[in-house]
């Protein structure tokens, strides 16, 4: 059986080449290769381009996606993360300066408003005022809580301290050695809700 071939030989050539040989072992010849040239036919002329120039597709644009498993080579967005360094120290804690001076200015205030103990109240005051400062510079250091408290108690200690001052000049008439003004605020209390209570 006769397989179809491509090649452009002739009818002839081929012929001979499926004729079985009588005449011995096969001779062969250095003769060169016959050179093949392509035919020119109608229906391969209508095929191409009729303008030469023809401008390349576009280029694929680029998929990211990440990667299915750290095996993956395809490339991949790399996102760099800022990673802050976490510094071992001691365990962060409240100043206890600054807890005292909180305590106590409230204490100084409480004292300068009472009347008689308006004397002791501003040395307390004063001592808060300190506590309070130093709680201060005590919470400069990275480990260590309480500005807020400390800010409080300086500003109540300095209310009493100004307060009190005033008092004892005689400048607020509600308010001196020689007045009560627990007994008095009592005493108004009682005179506003005797009737209704």
């Amino acid at each position: 059986m006769r397989l179809p071939t491509f090649s452009r030989q002739s009818e002839a050539e081929t012929a001979e080449a499926d004729r079985p040989s009588t005449a011995g072992p096969a001779t062969t010849t250095d003769t060169p290769a016959r050179a093949v040239r392509p035919r020119s036919d109608d229906t391969t002329a209508d095929l191409r381009p009729a303008d030469r120039t023809v401008t390349p597709p576009p280029p694929p644009t680029a998929v990211k996606r990440w990667p299915d498993n750290k095996h993956d080579t395809l490339e991949t967005p790399v996102v760099e993360e800022k990673v802050t360094p976490v510094v071992t120290g001691p365990k962060p804690r409240a100043s206890l300066l600054a807890t005292l001076g909180l305590i106590l200015s409230v204490v100084a205030v409480l004292l300068v408003l009472s009347g008689p103990l308006l004397g002791y109240g501003i040395g307390v005051a004063g001592l808060a005022l300190i506590l309070s400062l130093a709680g201060i510079h005590a919470t400069g250091k990275r480990h260590v809580a309480g500005k807020t408290d400390a800010l409080i108690g300086m500003v109540l200690s300095l209310g009493a301290i100004v307060l009190g001052v005033l008092a004892l000049t005689g400048s607020l008439y509600w308010l001196g050695t020689d007045v009560q003004p627990v007994n008095s605020l009592r005493e108004w209390l009682d005179s506003q809700f005797v009737n209704k209570i």
